[in-house]
C-alpha cells in the first residue's frame, strides 16, 4: 500500500504558499496564477487515482473506512483554511483571490468525489463544518437558480417544482447550521441531479408525473408535497359523479402508485415518516371511506324500497286488494295482536312477503296510507274475510 503521503503538494500550498501571513500578494503573479490552476487539476486527479488504488488494495471494510475518513478530514481541514484566508482583506483581492477561488473548487470536488463514491463508508450523520456548509449552500443554490431559468414547467406544474425548491432551501436556511448532517447535504445534491437531468426530457407520463415518481422514489417526505400530491388525487375524484366511478378511479391510483419505485434507504426528512407508509395509509383510509359511503347509501336505499328485498317466488298471495289488507294489518296492529314499534313498521315487516292477485311487488307505504281512508266497500270485504275465517276456527 502506498503510504506517501498523497496531500502533501496541496497541503503545502495551502498551509504555506497562501497563507496571507506568509505570502505577499506582490510574491505572485498570472503566470502563477495558471502554473497553480494547471497543477490542482493534475493533483485532484492524482488523488483520486491513488485513492482508488488504496481502496482496491484493501480487504477489511474497517481499513477501508478509515483511510476514506482520514482523506475526507482531511480536504474538510484545508477547506476551513482555505475559506479562513478568504476573510482577509488581502486575500480577497487580485491574483491571491483567484487562486483562492480555484483551490475552493479544487477541495470541494475532491470531497464530493468521496461523498460519492464511497458514501457507505462515511459517517453521514456527522454535522458539516460550518465551511464546507458555507459552499454546499451556494453550490445547491445556484443550481437551483438554474433549474428556474430552464423553466420545468414543461416536465410538471410550477407549484410542484416550486414546493421542491423551497423545500430544499428552507432545510439549508432554517435549521441551525450546527444541525446539518451530510447526510441532508448528499440527499439534496443528489436530488438536484435528478432534477437536472429530468428537465431536459419530456414527461409523458399518465397519472404520476415523472417529477412524482422520482420525489416518490427519493422518498420526498416533506408535508406541504404530501399535502400537494393527496389534494390532486382528490380533486380529480371530484370529477367522478358516482361513487363507484370514486372507488374504481382510486382503486388504479393505487395500483399504480404500489408499482412505483421506493427507495427506504435515503429520506428528505430523516426525523419524519417514509412517504410510501404515509399515503399507503392515505390510499387505504380514503378507499374504506368511500366503500363504507357506497354501503350505507345503498342499504338507505333498500330500507326505503324493502319491498325489492324478496324474491318473487318467497312471497305470499293474498285474494285481498291492497286496500283491504291494509285495514286487517291496521286492525292487528291497533288490537294490540301484531306488536311492534309502531304501525308503520308492522307493514314495512309484513308487506314485502305479501303480494296480490294483480300485482307481485307492493308498497308498504301506499299500503299504510290508505288504511287511513277506507272505502265502505272495502271495509265489507275485510270484514267478511275475517268472518270466513272465524267460520274455519270454529271447524276446527
Amino acid at each position: 500500500m502506498i503510504t506517501v503521503y498523497p496531500l502533501e503538494w496541496i497541503d503545502s500550498l495551502i498551509l504555506e504558499t497562501l497563507d496571507p501571513k506568509k505570502t505577499s500578494i506582490d510574491d505572485l503573479s498570472e503566470k502563477d496564477l495558471a502554473f497553480i490552476a494547471d497543477n490542482l487539476s493534475k493533483e485532484s486527479h492524482k488523488i483520486q487515482i491513488q485513492l482508488k488504488n488504496e481502496v482496491f488494495a484493501l480487504h477489511q471494510k474497517s481499513q477501508i473506512r478509515l483511510l476514506l475518513q482520514k482523506h475526507h478530514s482531511s480536504f474538510v481541514y484545508l477547506l476551513d483554511k482555505v475559506m479562513e484566508y478568504q476573510k482577509s482583506d488581502v486575500a480577497l483581492s487580485g491574483v491571491l483571490a483567484a487562486i483562492v477561488d480555484v483551490v475552493i473548487n479544487t477541495l470541494y470536488e475532491l470531497l464530493s468525489f468521496i461523498q460519492s463514491r464511497y458514501a457507505q463508508y462515511l459517517s453521514l450523520d456527522e454535522r458539516v463544518p460550518l465551511r464546507y456548509l458555507i459552499v454546499c449552500k451556494k453550490e445547491i443554490l445556484l443550481r437551483i437558480e438554474e433549474l428556474k431559468a430552464k423553466k420545468m414547467q414543461s416536465t410538471t406544474d410550477g407549484s410542484l417544482i416550486e414546493i421542491v425548491f423551497t423545500a430544499i432551501n428552507n432545510s439549508i436556511s432554517d435549521k441551525a447550521q450546527n444541525k446539518i448532517t451530510y447526510r441532508e447535504i448528499c440527499y439534496q445534491k443528489e436530488l438536484l441531479k435528478y432534477l437536472e437531468a429530468l428537465a431536459d426530457i419530456s414527461d409523458s407520463s399518465s397519472f404520476y408525473s415523472a417529477m412524482d415518481q422520482l420525489l416518490i422514489e427519493m422518498n420526498f417526505n416533506y408535508p406541504p408535497y404530501i399535502i400537494n400530491f393527496t389534494h390532486r388525487i382528490e380533486n380529480q375524484l371530484n370529477l367522478q359523479e358516482s361513487l363507484e366511478g370514486k372507488i374504481n378511479a382510486l382503486l388504479l391510483w393505487h395500483k399504480e402508485f404500489s408499482q412505483l419505485l421506493f427507495n427506504e434507504k435515503i429520506s428528505f426528512d430523516p426525523t419524519r415518516e417514509n412517504i410510501r407508509y404515509v399515503l399507503e395509509d392515505w390510499f387505504r383510509y380514503e378507499i374504506a371511506y368511500l366503500e363504507r359511503k357506497m354501503r350505507l347509501s345503498t342499504d338507505i336505499q333498500r330500507s326505503s324500497e324493502p319491498d325489492q328485498n324478496v324474491r318473487s317466488d318467497n312471497k305470499v298471495e293474498c285474494a285481498l286488494s291492497i286496500d283491504q289488507m291494509g285495514l286487517i294489518l291496521r286492525a292487528g296492529d291497533e288490537a294490540r295482536i301484531l306488536k311492534a314499534r309502531s304501525l308503520n313498521c308492522v307493514f314495512k315487516t309484513i308487506v314485502p312477503y305479501l303480494s296480490s292477485s294483480h300485482k307481485k311487488d307492493l308498497s308498504y307505504n301506499s299500503m299504510r296510507s290508505k288504511s287511513y281512508t277506507p272505502e265502505d266497500r272495502d271495509k265489507e270485504i275485510a270484514i267478511t274475510t275475517l268472518r270466513r275465517i272465524i267460520k274455519h276456527i270454529e271447524e276446527f
